[in-house]
């Protein structure tokens, strides 16, 4: 990777990210700056990552070629407006803040700056998250390459047009909060059935991982693995009959477009 990584916020996603790429040996601990308005934050990835702190943005922007921005929407606006007058000709901007398009950014930065805007999930910070990046008109393929690099070292990275980023905050941004609640559930059902908690959270957790790792294997349509466990008049047939008979599906569908929905609506109230 060309040049200096400069992170802008070292809340857990940044973290999570200079982690990743330091482990992935995507960047030299040299090639990595970062400035949090909490020194102690930065001060701390630097002990354990071996990482460069900046004093200011100032100092932080004089040196990075790529400048991740991983600060609260809230606090966007602020930030972009501190950084304005000190980019680089040939930097290239990486917003993790959620819900701040690319033209809100634009409008508060020079003309014809190259713009990523990212959303990212929480298994990033274990090292298996999902981001989905949208950029501006500005970006080369090769600047994209390299975004796209850098989110690959927490997980797995896709480029959408902009116009899906609600979508995808609906599905995968929202998305493990789903999952989390499907665990919870078959967990309790479990203990419901006499198996001790601790017991039947280790069942769920691997039956999970277990599912996922055979449907990324055999790459087939989800109907195909379900009638794999389904036989006729069986046990696991009688379960799927009443969450049908719940609307399960019906209701999953509904999240995720409510959530699509209510992320479109975060974007203007943000942006205001």
């Amino acid at each position: 990777m060309e040049g200096i990584i400069g992170f802008i916020g070292t809340g857990n996603m940044g973290r999570a990210l200079i982690e990743g790429i330091t482990k992935g040996g995507l960047f030299a601990p040299e090639f990595i700056a970062a400035y949090d308005v909490m020194k102690s934050k930065s001060e701390e990835l630097a002990k354990i990552y071996g990482i460069r702190v900046c004093k200011d943005l100032k100092e932080l922007l004089s040196i990075s070629q790529t400048i991740v921005i991983a600060v609260k929407p809230q606090n966007m606006d602020e930030v972009l407006g501190e950084i304005r007058s000190h980019l680089a000709t040939g930097s290239l901007i990486i917003s993790v803040a959620a819900g701040i398009s690319l033209r809100f950014i634009e409008e508060r930065l020079p003309h014809k700056i190259p713009i990523v805007r990212v959303m990212p999930n929480t298994p990033a910070l274990v090292l298996k998250g999902t981001s989905v990046l949208a950029r501006n008109r500005y970006v080369t393929d090769k600047e994209m390459e390299r975004a796209l690099r850098i989110f690959q070292a927490v997980g797995v990275a896709f480029e959408v047009e902009e116009k899906l980023m609600d979508a995808v905050t609906g599905l995968s941004g929202s998305g493990p909060a789903y999952v989390f609640l499907f665990l919870e559930a078959l967990t309790d059902a479990g203990v419901l059935m006499g198996i001790p908690r601790d017991l039947a959270r280790e069942l769920v957790l691997s039956t999970v991982v277990g599912s996922v790792e055979l449907a990324r294997n055999r790459k087939s349509h989800f109907a195909e693995l379900k009638d794999m466990v389904t036989s006729p008049g069986g046990t696991t047939i009688h379960g799927l009959k009443v969450m049908e008979e719940a609307g399960l599906r019906g209701t999953i569908m509904k999240a995720v477009k409510h959530a699509t929905e209510r992320a479109a609506e975060l974007q203007k109230l943000v942006e205001k």
